[in-house]
């Protein structure tokens, strides 16, 4: 079985925004060879989801196993900038389904080092069949959780663009395309936009685009939007819940609720080293398709020795070597609300600077060689408690033309009182839709 930085990026499962603003009165360049103006629509849709039965199995655990490498990138990145006691939650899902449409659109350098940042496989089949195949899986149903994800393309009416990249973000990402009056009525669209991802994240994901965001250059903005909520299959008694010390990455001590399950059912997957402990504590499902979450518990508090091994293959390894076993959990309840608003110099720093700076190409979107990326937002949620977890997040990504100014054996105890890092993942795919670490669970 696989289970699968800036604060404010982790939260419920939540949505991913791509926005693209470009001078219209000052563009120059080659006309399109086919551009077309968006269809008009006067509310947000939605196409249809593959089938869960034309998914391409291959394509999708390489596009899971790929965004999972970006999540552990990331996790560093952020780590590396945060104070030591700043929580860390977002959607390694959501971020990276955002900037494959905007990849969709990229050419060149620029297509390059977004591909290696996102890990994004070379051949575009794979991943086009990929990400559908990851939307087709979260969005199949099950009765016992809620679990869904979304893309829409949000246009200025006025503009051209490509047929192919329009046809191609809805065939493979589910992302119809909506014309808003960005020009005439920026403010207005921003609130159209929000609405849409308050209404896809089940109101947990609010004002992603701040006043300000919207303006008349603004021309394209591609959102996506993830959802979860489900109850734990050994649910925690709530009489059993006290304030205990929780000792953070800092060194003070903080009074937090902690849940406890220490009867003869606490039967979880679990395995420990020398180093860490590893807890799967798996959701109710109905229909077959599983979903967990998995803590890293260092067995001393410092998180940096773990961080300093972590990746897609240790964390593979620790979870294929899990067994069920009976464990006694003391775990905290906790809610995190987080909001990353200056990505872009992160994602930059990773690997993909082209895409901040003059020369961007991103003509696959409207046959031009003007549009850089200007910044990304991502913001996120998730509340753990004792009956179960909902989550959700957004990203973000503003562009604007290439000229314009960048902005049997004893039974294990699992007490998760100091820092730790959990996931919200699939367990088919091995796909993490969360990611995050916990160094002070009073902080929200």
């Amino acid at each position: 079985m696989v289970f699968m930085d800036n604060r404010i990026l982790f939260g419920c499962v939540g949505s991913a925004l791509v926005i693209l603003c470009i001078f219209g009165a000052g563009c120059t360049g080659t006309t399109p060879a086919q551009p077309v103006t968006p269809p008009v629509e006067n509310t947000p849709q939605t196409s249809a989801p593959t089938p869960a039965a034309a998914v391409d199995q291959i394509a999708t655990r390489e596009v899971a196993g790929a965004s999972n490498q970006f999540a552990f990138d990331l996790y560093s990145k952020i780590q590396k900038s945060e104070n030591e006691d700043r929580n860390i939650f977002f959607s390694p899902f959501s971020i990276s389904s955002a900037l494959a449409i905007t990849y969709e659109g990229a050419k060149g350098k620029t297509a390059d080092e977004i591909r290696s940042v996102f890990h994004f496989p070379s051949d575009t089949a794979t991943l086009r069949k990929g990400y559908a195949g990851l939307d087709a899986i979260i969005n199949s149903g099950d009765a016992a959780y809620s679990l869904r994800t979304a893309n829409a393309l949000w246009a200025e009416k006025t503009y051209p663009f490509l047929s192919e990249y329009t046809g191609t973000a809805e065939q493979y990402y589910g992302a119809k395309t909506t014309n808003l009056d960005f020009i005439g009525q920026p403010e207005a669209s921003r609130i159209t936009i929000n609405q849409w991802v308050e209404e896809q994240t089940n109101d947990k994901i609010k004002d992603l685009l701040p006043a300000g965001t919207i303006d008349p250059i603004t021309r394209l903005v591609i959102t996506n939007a993830i959802y979860f909520k489900g109850t734990w299959v050994k649910q925690f008694d709530t009489e059993r819940t006290s304030d205990e010390d929780f000792r953070t990455a800092s060194g003070k001590t903080v009074r937090v609720p902690m849940m406890q399950r220490t009867d003869e059912d606490a039967v979880y997957r679990y395995v420990e080293n020398d180093d860490l402990q590893l807890l799967a504590m798996p959701y109710e499902h109905a229909s077959g398709r599983e979903l967990s979450m998995a803590v890293l518990l260092p067995k001393e508090d410092s998180l940096a020795p773990l961080e300093a091994s972590l990746g897609t293959e240790t964390f593979s390894d620790l979870q294929q070597s899990a067994t069920s076993r009976r464990v006694m959990v003391y775990f905290p309840k906790f809610t995190l609300k987080t909001k990353y608003e200056r990505m872009a110099e992160t994602l930059a720093a990773m690997g993909m600077p082209t895409a901040f700076t003059a020369n961007a190409d991103f003509s696959g979107m409207d046959g031009k060689s003007n549009l850089l990326i200007s910044d990304v937002i991502h913001q996120a949620y998730v509340d753990v408690n004792e009956e179960g977890t909902e989550a959700a997040a957004a990203t973000a990504v503003v562009m604007k033309l290439a000229a314009a100014p960048m902005e049997p054996e004893p039974i294990p105890v699992f007490r998760a009182d100091h820092p730790f890092i959990f996931f919200i993942q699939d367990n088919e795919t091995g796909a993490i839709l969360f990611m995050g670490q916990v160094t002070d669970p009073t902080d929200s």
